[in-house]
């Protein structure tokens, strides 16, 4: 070979990826992470994707994933294995991780497992929740982290955000499989063809489920109309939809009047102080019209329908006065993927950041966005709301910033 082809040989050489170890950023913290199995009803999601192992794993971080975690949204072990995590068979051995992250809050067997002093990160469902649940976790002195609760740098939920836009754009696929006359419904479809009067479509609640809901139903050539009693959100939502829709505060009288129209009323109004407020009396429900369905989001929260009852996705109807009732909590694990790979978008910087931090006490108290979802720490109720709602004493989390030093 001479030295021409040589030269041309190691020109090409340099054009193909070669293999290196990523360096941990200096001053970052390896984190140990616990990725259990849920256990809990109907929870088909799990907290991190393989993809997101795979970088936490790249930057120095320990995953541990429990066998089948993520079967349910169609994630493999092997997926997980191959991402650099390790298996376990043992939800002891998950547990027992500095960072455990859980979609749903812990049960109270789970909440044995846990071990003292560690960090769990996962839905807290407050309007669920009972004294009991906050005391085993003070008594480990758990730092207790509520993901619907943390914010982004801008004050908005990114987590609850995710889930009502995947709620939203679920509901109306739901409608139209209830109206069907497959599922025995009135037979007609969610929307409208040329000369067939469309669908009325009513929504309770002016959020991001509202939104993507009504965005659904507008496209398929629905009747649409909003109602909720703040009227910043009815503006901010007739602008995100860009057209003009019918929108209203909630009165008696004109929502009696709009449900005796509708097809399908969906109920997703926010809660306030862990519960969802009743909108939709018993009396209200009745004069609806045979076969119309009703989709209460808001379920997980209580409801805002008088004649709600929790349902499940196995079991997902029931009927009264006539009426379809669609109450299962949880809509976002029907699409589990999705809402996995949501989840991991989101979390997964937030880990990183955690470790370049230095530590899960760094991080929250250098980030106020972050310290908002932080409900129990060092054998302390931090946050207000909760300690009222179950007359425990409260201490603000600021008062532990001079303990540090």
């Amino acid at each position: 070979m001479t030295k021409a082809d040589k030269g041309k040989g190691l020109r090409q050489e340099s054009i193909y990826p070669q293999e290196s170890l990523l360096k941990v950023p200096s001053g970052a913290t390896s984190l140990s992470i616990g990725i259990p199995k849920e256990v809990s009803l109907q929870e088909n999601r799990v907290s991190l994707n393989p993809e997101s192992v795979g970088l936490l794993v790249a930057n120095g971080h320990q995953v541990v994933v429990e066998s089948t975690a993520g079967i349910k949204a169609k994630f493999t072990d092997r997926e997980y294995s191959e991402a650099g995590a390790k298996i376990s068979y043992d939800t002891q051995e998950v547990f027992k991780s500095n960072i455990l992250l859980k979609i749903e809050p812990p049960t109270s067997q789970e909440i044995k497992y846990l071990v003292p002093g560690k960090t769990l990160i996962s839905a807290l469902q407050l309007g669920n929740q009972k004294v009991e649940y906050l005391q085993a976790l003070n008594e480990k002195r758990i730092t207790g982290i509520a993901i619907e609760q943390i914010e982004d740098k801008v004050g908005g939920l990114p987590t609850v955000r995710a889930m009502s836009e995947i709620a939203g754009s679920t509901v109306i696929p739901i409608a139209t499989e209830y109206l069907s006359s497959v599922n025995d419904g009135k037979g007609i479809l969610l929307g409208g063809i040329t000369g067939v009067p469309p669908t009325k479509v009513v929504i309770l609640g002016a959020g991001t489920v509202a939104e993507y809901a009504a965005r659904a139903a507008l496209g398929l050539g629905a009747q649409v109309k909003v109602f909720d009693n703040h009227i910043y959100k009815l503006r901010r939502l007739r602008h995100a939809l860009g057209q003009q829709i019918y929108t209203s505060t909630i009165d008696a009288a004109t929502l009696t009047e709009s449900l005796k129209s509708a097809d399908v009323v969906i109920g997703a109004i926010r809660a306030e102080k862990g519960r969802s407020r009743i909108i939709v009396t018993e009396d209200m429900v009745a004069s609806m019209k045979p076969d119309s369905i009703i989709i209460d989001v808001s379920i997980d929260q209580g409801g805002c329908f008088e004649t709600s009852q929790v349902t499940t996705h196995s079991n997902p109807v029931f009927k009264k006065f006539d009426v379809i009732h669609y109450c299962v909590p949880n809509i976002a694990s029907r699409v589990a993927r999705t809402a996995t790979n949501a989840f991991s978008h989101i979390f997964t910087p937030v880990l990183l950041q955690i470790a370049e931090a230095g530590s899960i006490e760094d991080m929250i108290f250098a980030n106020r966005w972050f310290m908002k979802g932080v409900y129990t720490f060092k054998g302390n109720i931090t946050n207000a709301d909760i300690g009222n709602k179950f007359k425990l004493k409260c201490k603000d989390l600021s008062l532990f910033i001079g303990t540090r030093f």
